[in-house]
C-alpha cells in the first residue's frame, strides 16, 4: 500500500466533489476531478474533450468563485485535471487514494465502484464520502481485496474550513488501510472521528436528533423560532447560528433529506419519531424556501432587516427582542461549563427550554454509545469538529454535573441508559478525569476511566503547565515554556492574547533566556487566536489624560523587544493562527521565520481603531516590499510601496496564509501546517533546525526611500477617495499619516535610511493620532460594541 498520498481521485464534481479535489490541490496532492458526460451532448460536441469534462470544468470552476474560498490559493487549481467517467477512468490508475462523491443512491455509488475497481492499482485506497450510506452494502460485490481497501472518508461541507472527517470501515477493511486513511487524513488537517457503520454515522445522527428535538420542543411548548436561536446558541455554547440559522445556511432541503434518512432506516431507534419533519417545514421546502441559497427559509432579508418566519401563516414577521433574565446573565460568563450550568438551572423560558432539549439530547447520544462509535470522545469530538459545539455531549453532562442532572432527568422521566446508572454507582462522577498531561476518559467495555491517546505531534502547553519545571518565567500576560530539546516557547495568555505592558516585558525576557540557555525561541499558544493587537484600553486611558510620553514609551518598549527578536542570536520563529490582527501580526512578521497554520488571518488592522502600526509594522511592510527592489537605484519604488500602504490604509486581512503570502505578511520562505494541532510542534522543528544548521542573525538593513514627492503622489490618491466619498476625513488623515511613514518623511526620493528612521516616524504618527477626539472615539467604540466606528 502506498505510504504517501501524492495523486488522487475525486468522482463527483458537486460541491462537494469539487470542495473535496479543491481541499486535495490546496495540500500539494495532484487530484483527477471525474464526473459523467453531459447526458444532453449533441454533434460536434460528442467530441469536444471540453464539452465532455463541462462537468468537472464547472466544478472547479464554481469551487474558484466559491464564498468562503474552497481553495488556500487559487493558484493551486492547476492541480486539478477535469475528466469524465467514460474517457479518463483509466486515470485511476495511478492514483494512491480514489474518493468517490456523487449522488447518494446506492445503485449509482454500486455501479461506480465495480468500474472502478478494475482499473485501480493493488495499493491504492478506495473511499466514498457517503454521508449515511451502508459502506458495507456499497462494497458487497466487490473483489474481496478491493474490499479491504474500502471506507467511508466523510467530509463536512465546507471542506476547507470543517475539521470533522469521519472514517467508518466495512467489514472487510484493513485496519492498516484505516489507520493510514486517519494519517492522510491528519495531514489534511482534519480531527479524525471513527464511526461504525450506521446511518448518518456519528455527527448527523447526533446533530439532527438535536435540531428535530429543538423543533418539536418548541411548537410543542409554544416558542418562536427567534426565541430558540437565542437560546440554543452561545449561551449553550453552540454557534451563533444555533439551530434555525443553522439549517438556513446548510440548506433546509439537505437537511430535510438526512432527517428522512435516519427515521427511513432506523426502524429500531426508540426516537425515531422525532426524525419526522413537521408539515410545516415540508411545506415550506415544497415553496422553494430551502434557506440562505433561495434567499428566504427561516429567515428572510428584506432590505436591511431580517425578518423570521411565522410557522403558522408561512409569512415572515419582523423579530420580537428577546430579553430573558438567564440569558443576560449567561452573556456575562466567559467559561462555557459554568454557562451551560447556570443556563439549565435557570427557572425562566430559556432555563426551562435548555434544559428540557439538553436532557434529552445527552440521553439519547449515551444510549448510542456501542451503535455509532465506541466511546465517548469519538462522539464528542464528532460534535465538537462537525456541528462546531464548544463541548460535546458527554462534556456538556460534566459541565452541568452528572450526578443531579441524572437525578433530575429521572424524576422527568428520560431514559437514561443503564451504563450510566451503573458507572454512577461504582463512585464515578464524571465521564472525563484526569489531567491535561494524562487525560482520562469512562470506557464502557473496561468499566473504568482508561486515558486517551496522545498524538506525539501535538505539543500541548496546558499539559506543559501542570508540571511546574517546564514553567521559566510567568507572569500574568505570558509565560516562557520550556518545550525541550533546546527550544524556549514565549506563550501569551491575556484576554485575546492582547499585547499589554505584562507581554511586552516577557518578550525581553524570554529573549534574554534564550539566547543564554536555549538553542532556539518559539512564540505561540493554545488559545483561539494568536493576538487580537494592543490592548487598546490602555492605550484609550493614556490619551484621555494626556499621558503622552507614556503612550510613547509603551511603542518604544514594543520596538525594541521586536527588533530584538528580529536580530536575537538564536532563531525565532513564530507560529500565528486565527486571528492575527495589529500588534498580534508584527509579532509574527518580526520573527526569523514563520510557521503558520493554514486558516491565519493576518492583517495590520490599526486604521479601525483610528492608528497606524507602529510596534514595526510600518518598517516590516517597507522591508518586504522594498527591501530587494530598493537596493536597485533604477527600480522603481512607487509601486512597492503602494502595495505596502494598501495593506495598512485599508486594513487589508488575508483570507489563509497562502493570502498572506500576496500581502507579504508571509515570505515565501515560511511554512504553512494545515493541522492546527501540529503547528508548535513544527514551528519548534523549524526554529531547532535552523540553529542546527549554523544559525547566524541577519545584518539591520538600510533603505532607500520614497520621500515627501512621493508621500504627494500618494496623498492625490487619497484625496480622490475621500472626495468620492469613499474614505472619510479622518481616513483620509490616518492615510497620509501613512504615506508619509512608509515614504521615509520629509526626505529626497533615493535617501538611505535606516530601520530606526522608520521605527522613530510611525511612533511619532501614533503618538499623534492618539491625540486625535476621532482616534479615541473609534478606540471606543472598539472596546465597548466590537465593532469599528467610521467616523
Amino acid at each position: 500500500m502506498a505510504e504517501r498520498c501524492d495523486t488522487a481521485a475525486v468522482l463527483g464534481a458537486g460541491v462537494m466533489g469539487a470542495g473535496i479535489a479543491a481541499h486535495f490541490a490546496g495540500a500539494g496532492i495532484r487530484t483527477h476531478l471525474l464526473d459523467i458526460v453531459p447526458p444532453d451532448l449533441k454533434g460536434d460536441e460528442l467530441k469536444d474533450p471540453r464539452a465532455r469534462n463541462r462537468f468537472a470544468e464547472n466544478g472547479i470552476a464554481g469551487a474558484l468563485k466559491a464564498k468562503p474560498a474552497a481553495f488556500y490559493d487559487p493558484d493551486a487549481a492547476r492541480l486539478i485535471t477535469p475528466g469524465n467517467f467514460d474517457d479518463h477512468l483509466d486515470r485511476l490508475g495511478e492514483c494512491d487514494l480514489i474518493v468517490e462523491a456523487v449522488v447518494e443512491r446506492m445503485d449509482i455509488k454500486k455501479s461506480l465502484f465495480s468500474k472502478v475497481a478494475k482499473v485501480i492499482k493493488p495499493d491504492a485506497i478506495i473511499a466514498s464520502n457517503t454521508s449515511g450510506l451502508s459502506i458495507a452494502e456499497i462494497g458487497e460485490d466487490l473483489p474481496e481485496d478491493v474490499q479491504k481497501r474500502l471506507l467511508v472518508m466523510h467530509f463536512f461541507n465546507p471542506v476547507r474550513y470543517m475539521r470533522l472527517l469521519e472514517i467508518v470501515a466495512g467489514p472487510k477493511t484493513d485496519p492498516a488501510v484505516v489507520a493510514r486513511v486517519a494519517r492522510i487524513g491528519e495531514d489534511l488537517g482534519k480531527g479524525i472521528v471513527y464511526g461504525k457503520d450506521t446511518p448518518n454515522f456519528v455527527a448527523n445522527r447526533i446533530g439532527i436528533y438535536g435540531i428535530m428535538h429543538v423543533i418539536h420542543t418548541m411548537i410543542a411548548d409554544g416558542y418562536s423560532i427567534e426565541e430558540v436561536d437565542k437560546i440554543v446558541g452561545k449561551p449553550m455554547g453552540r454557534p451563533s447560528s444555533a439551530a434555525f440559522r443553522t439549517a438556513d445556511l446548510v440548506g433546509i432541503d439537505t437537511f430535510l433529506h438526512v432527517a428522512k434518512h435516519c427515521y427511513d432506516s432506523l426502524p429500531d431507534d426508540e426516537e425515531r419519531d422525532t426524525f419526522l419533519m413537521p408539515d410545516w417545514v415540508n411545506k415550506l421546502v415544497a415553496s422553494g424556501r430551502t434557506g440562505q441559497k433561495a434567499k428566504a427559509g427561516f429567515y428572510k432579508k428584506e432590505g436591511k432587516e431580517i425578518k423570521v418566519l411565522d410557522p403558522e401563516t408561512l409569512e415572515y414577521r419582523e423579530q420580537e427582542k428577546i430579553r430573558i433574565d438567564s440569558l443576560g446573565a449567561a452573556k456575562k460568563v466567559e467559561d462555557v461549563r459554568a454557562r451551560l450550568k447556570l443556563l439549565v438551572n435557570a427557572d425562566d423560558r430559556a432555563g426551562q427550554f435548555a434544559w428540557k432539549v439538553t436532557s434529552k439530547s445527552l440521553a439519547y447520544a449515551a444510549r448510542r454509545l456501542g451503535e455509532i462509535a465506541d466511546d465517548i470522545v469519538n462522539i464528542d469530538r464528532a460534535m465538537r469538529w462537525g456541528f462546531n459545539w464548544e463541548l460535546g455531549p458527554f462534556e456538556v453532562w460534566d459541565a452541568i454535573g452528572v450526578p443531579e442532572s441524572v437525578e433530575r432527568m429521572t424524576k422527568d422521566g428520560t431514559d437514561v441508559p443503564k451504563w450510566v446508572l451503573d458507572m454512577l454507582a461504582n463512585g464515578q462522577t464524571s465521564f472525563y478525569s484526569g489531567t491535561e498531561s494524562d487525560k482520562k476518559y469512562f470506557d464502557v467495555a473496561t468499566g473504568k476511566p482508561v486515558s486517551m491517546p496522545r498524538d506525539p505531534q501535538h505539543i500541548h502547553l496546558a499539559a506543559l503547565h501542570e508540571d511546574k519545571k517546564n514553567i521559566v518565567k510567568e507572569n500574568p500576560g505570558a509565560a516562557m515554556v520550556d518545550l525541550g530539546d533546546g527550544c524556549l516557547c514565549l506563550e501569551v495568555h491575556t484576554k485575546m492574547n492582547t499585547i499589554d505592558a505584562d507581554v511586552v516585558s516577557m518578550l525581553g525576557d524570554a529573549l534574554d533566556e534564550a539566547e543564554k540557555n536555549f538553542d532556539a525561541l518559539v512564540i505561540a499558544n493554545d488559545g483561539d487566536h494568536f493576538g487580537a493587537g494592543a490592548n487598546l484600553m490602555l492605550v484609550v486611558t493614556a490619551a484621555k489624560q494626556g499621558q503622552w510620553d507614556q503612550i510613547d514609551q509603551m511603542v518604544s518598549d514594543l520596538q525594541r523587544n521586536l527588533q530584538r527578536v528580529r536580530y536575537s542570536s538564536v532563531p525565532v520563529v513564530t507560529a500565528p493562527f486565527q486571528f492575527t490582527f495589529g500588534g498580534g501580526a508584527e509579532i509574527a512578521m518580526a520573527g526569523d521565520a514563520t510557521q503558520a497554520h493554514a486558516e491565519t488571518y493576518i492583517g495590520l488592522v490599526e486604521v479601525g481603531a483610528g492608528l497606524l502600526p507602529a510596534g514595526t509594522g510600518c518598517l516590516r511592510m517597507v522591508e518586504r516590499w522594498t527591501g530587494e527592489s530598493g537596493k536597485v537605484e533604477t527600480a522603481p519604488l512607487l509601486p512597492f510601496l503602494a502595495e505596502g500602504f494598501t495593506n495598512i490604509a485599508t486594513a487589508r486581512v488575508a483570507t489563509g496564509a497562502e493570502d498572506a503570502r500576496k500581502y507579504r505578511y508571509l515570505r515565501p520562505t515560511d511554512g504553512i501546517s494545515l493541522n492546527r494541532d501540529h503547528l508548535l510542534y513544527h514551528a519548534k522543528q523549524r526554529a531547532l533546525g535552523m540553529a542546527r544548521a549554523g544559525y547566524r542573525p541577519p545584518r539591520p538593513q538600510v533603505f532607500r526611500a520614497g520621500g515627501e514627492d512621493m508621500a504627494k503622489t500618494m496623498n492625490i490618491q487619497i484625496w480622490g477617495m475621500v472626495e468620492a466619498g469613499w474614505a472619510t476625513e479622518h481616513d483620509g488623515l490616518i492615510a497620509r499619516k501613512v504615506a508619509h511613514v512608509l515614504c521615509g518623511g520629509t526626505v529626497a526620493e533615493g535617501t538611505m535610511l535606516d530601520e530606526q528612521a522608520y521605527l522613530d516616524l510611525e511612533r511619532e504618527a501614533f503618538v499623534s493620532l492618539c491625540g486625535e477626539e476621532k482616534s479615541v472615539a473609534r478606540m471606543e467604540s472598539l472596546l465597548m460594541t466590537g465593532k469599528p466606528l467610521r467616523n
